[in-house]
């Protein structure tokens, strides 16, 4: 058997993301991980819907993102909602931190996936709060572009 028979796809998504924000700019970013949690992320075992990034030492970590307990883990296990360390490039991470500086921006996770060499990686994007109006021109443009699609 071949490594792509064996490597199941894995792609979890923040569904909240492009409803509650406006995606300004997106990144991707690989993240420090302790072995039992690549293989729970792995099974499709984590949930990024709640988490967000921040900077701490000019470094960026993301916080609240959910990763289960390995089954098959020992004493070792790691923490479910542990921070997690996103490793990006210096000139990216300044860019970041000087945007962070703007009023109403945040950094949020959009999408784990685990990449074509087997290691995870995490698409961040820079983005900016939605207000209630927003957030209902959000549905109706999604209402009608699933009756357009009904319709054919």
């Amino acid at each position: 058997m071949s490594k792509e028979h064996l490597r199941a796809e894995v792609r979890i998504r923040n569904k909240k993301a492009e409803y509650a924000f406006f995606l300004l700019d997106r990144l991707t970013a690989g993240i420090v991980l302790a072995g039992t949690e690549i293989k729970s992320i792995r099974q499709g075992k984590a949930a990024i819907g709640d988490a967000y990034c921040y900077f701490k030492d000019n470094e960026l970590f993301v916080k609240n993102m959910y990763v289960a307990e390995y089954t098959h883990g020992s004493c070792y296990n790691h923490e479910p909602r542990r921070e997690r360390k996103l490793l990006l490039t210096k000139k990216e991470l300044r860019k970041l931190a000087g945007k962070m500086k703007e009023k109403g921006l945040t950094i949020i996770p959009v999408l784990l996936f685990i990449d074509d060499n087997g290691r995870a990686k995490l698409e961040i994007a820079l983005s900016k709060g939605k207000k209630a109006y927003d957030k209902r021109e959000t549905i109706k443009e999604k209402d009608i572009k699933r009756a357009m699609e009904r319709a054919e």
